[in-house]
């Protein structure tokens, strides 16, 4: 396929779980996917962090670009096909007793096409979400380049927090028609609450959540596996 048709991406958002079930399952597939990105939430944010991180990425065979502690939990990693200009780390105003939270971007190219990559965990209190989900769209409203964005956003798309993310972009499930896969949860799959959002300039190629055995093993969620055409920025 010629750059001028689009620059092929795949990318992959995922919930891990913390890293607290099968970690050989959870290398696995993600190395079958074969994604030029990742999305992660969930992954290392306290003691070693840095160090658990850069663990993780190499069982996936990708590198760290952006998150860990910074982004509490929030990490973007990449394919050496894709290569990193920019990054920055985002954390919502804390809740008095809840659990802190935040969100990571990185600005990317691949081949002839720039974009921006981000990431976020929304609150499980439907009473905090919003604001929160309000602050992550911000900076996605503000960003100049094509958005692409990850997130598990404890709610599903008839919510106000999926709402206002949402806004203005394109539902990866949507726009293959597939609405219907639920992302959570393995053990008993009713919720689509992980999503894939991208801007409108960007062509959803497919979009899959993936539930095989080695998934149900490796996390508490489905991942969630987009491929994308990008407009070609030169």
């Amino acid at each position: 396929m010629s750059e001028n048709a689009g620059v092929p991406l795949r990318v992959v958002s995922y919930n891990i779980h913390s890293q607290r079930d099968d970690a050989a399952a959870l290398a696995a597939v993600v190395r079958e996917a074969a994604p030029d990105v990742v999305i992660v939430q969930e992954a290392p944010r306290r003691f070693r962090w840095r160090q658990k991180s850069a663990t993780l990425a190499g069982s996936f065979g990708l590198v760290v670009v952006a998150g860990g502690l910074p982004s509490l939990g929030n990490l973007l990693l990449t394919s050496l096909r894709v290569r990193v200009l920019d990054t920055r780390c985002q954390r919502y105003p804390l809740t008095p007793g809840r659990h802190l939270r935040g969100a990571a971007y990185a600005e990317c190219r691949v081949g002839g096409a720039r974009f921006l990559l981000a990431g976020s965990h929304l609150s499980t209190d439907p009473a905090e979400r919003p604001a929160q989900a309000a602050a992550f769209k911000r900076e996605l409203a503000a960003a100049d380049l094509p958005v692409v964005a990850g997130a598990d956003l404890n709610e599903g798309p008839d919510g106000p927090a999926w709402a206002t993310v949402g806004e203005g972009l394109t539902d990866a499930a949507v726009a293959a028609d597939r609405a219907d896969r639920h992302t959570y949860s393995c053990a008993d799959p009713r919720r689509r609450i992980d999503a894939v959002f991208v801007d409108p300039r960007i062509t959803v190629v497919d979009y899959d959540v993936v539930d095989t055995p080695q998934t149900r093993r490796a996390s508490d969620h489905f991942p969630v596996l987009v491929d994308l055409l990008l407009p070609a920025t030169g």
